[in-house]
């Protein structure tokens, strides 16, 4: 037995991969409630709204017909086919289901991406603060994502300058999100030209994440295929779609890349839900674009809330959010200890937020994540609260 075995000792690689700290917050608040307390929340990262029916109703009808064996290892057939067909309609681009991959959650997609692309040693450029699951996956295959501090000067967002700067050695290609975790600001269209061709100049890959494209408030987000085909994009039915418990995402590729991509998915997932994925091709019905599309406009409601009371009780929120769920607010008038703040609130007013900590190493003591994922009287309620204890 060797040492470490015999020390109780697992891979080392664990070390080096954070918890969820809104994980913390969530278990905490769970327990609150179930005690009889009051708890607005404002943690997590997921619609407040169900599955719409006619997704629904899909699945049940694909549970009733016997679809439950397994599926093609990169989603059946006609889900890529409404899929491409989706970025027909909606973006304008021509996109071969042979380069769309159903995969289990984004998350999935973004297991199979640093699986593909990087060797031990390897690194990814990526925002701090960003999504933090990024880097954890990268450092699961053994490589790390270079995480590069961006601020209100850029957005908080990766440019093509940063990318030039920060480019090391070890640099085999940079990962965006658009519209981001935890900041809510999106990349236009020559952004992403830009990062594009400082990457090729470079013979990197680009991936972007686009789960939060259809939650966009303003304006429509672009997709990074509309200026680099050649890119990497991860997408999901969680965010917009409103499935997040089914697990279901894509990602698209160069057709070059598909083969070992399936490859790496039939031995990491075989396959994803298969009625899961008959229930999706209703997401792109009419009829559940309608509901899908009234829900984005509750969500642009509560952002129009929250983001002004936030600032009225003394928070910086130096860019607005274009799209996601989330406001990214620098708490540094009120606390140089983020994780403390956040407990504190809970446990003393009964308001769940997640700390700065988990999306990064770039200031996150000073900012708190406020998701906007629950009705307008509990956002009012939120803002009473916090107003009692801020001023």
């Amino acid at each position: 037995m060797s040492d470490r075995r015999a020390n109780g000792e697992y891979a080392r690689r664990l070390s080096e991969i954070d918890p969820f700290r809104v994980v913390e917050v969530l278990a905490r608040a769970t327990e609150l409630s179930r005690a009889g307390h009051d708890v607005v929340h404002l943690a997590a990262g997921e619609p407040d709204f169900s599955t719409a029916q006619p997704i629904v109703e899909a699945g049940r009808a694909a549970l009733a017909a016997g679809r439950t064996q397994y599926s093609e290892a990169a989603g059946i057939p006609q889900l890529r086919e409404a899929i491409s067909r989706y970025y027909h309609t909606d973006y304008g681009l021509d996109v071969p289901s042979e380069r769309i991959m159903v995969t289990p959650g984004a998350s999935g997609a973004l297991l199979l991406l640093a699986a593909l692309l990087l060797d031990p040693g390897d690194g990814m450029l990526m925002s701090d603060p960003g999504y933090p699951c990024n880097r954890n996956f990268m450092r699961l295959v053994e490589g790390h994502g270079e995480l590069v501090p961006v601020g209100p000067e850029s957005r908080f967002q990766l440019t093509a300058e940063l990318v030039d700067r920060h480019w090391s050695g070890t640099t085999r290609g940079v990962l965006v999100a658009s519209p981001a975790n935890p900041t809510g600001t999106a990349l236009e269209a020559q952004e992403l030209a830009a990062l594009s061709a400082a990457v090729k100049a470079r013979h990197g890959y680009l991936l972007v994440d686009e789960i939060y494209h259809g939650l966009g408030y303003d304006a429509a987000t672009p997709s990074v295929l509309s200026v680099d085909p050649d890119a990497f994009v991860i997408n999901s039915f969680s965010k917009y779609f409103g499935m997040t418990g089914w697990r279901l995402g894509w990602l698209v590729a160069p057709e070059t890349a598909i083969p070992e991509l399936e490859k790496l998915a039939q031995n990491l997932f075989i396959s994803m839900s298969t009625m899961g994925q008959y229930a999706a091709l209703a997401a792109f019905e009419p009829a559940t674009r309608d509901i899908l599309d009234e829900r984005r406009e509750v969500f642009r409601q509560r952002r129009d809330f929250l983001y002004p009371a936030l600032l009225d009780l003394g928070f910086e929120v130096p860019c607005k959010p274009d799209g996601a769920l989330y406001i990214y607010a620098n708490a540094s008038r009120h606390t140089d200890d983020s994780r403390a703040f956040c407990l504190s609130l809970l446990e003393d007013h009964q308001v769940a937020v997640t700390p700065g900590l988990d999306f990064g190493r770039h200031r996150p003591n000073e900012h708190l994540r406020f998701s906007y994922t629950t009705g307008m009287e509990r956002l009012e309620l939120a803002v009473e609260r916090l107003a009692k204890v801020l001023r």
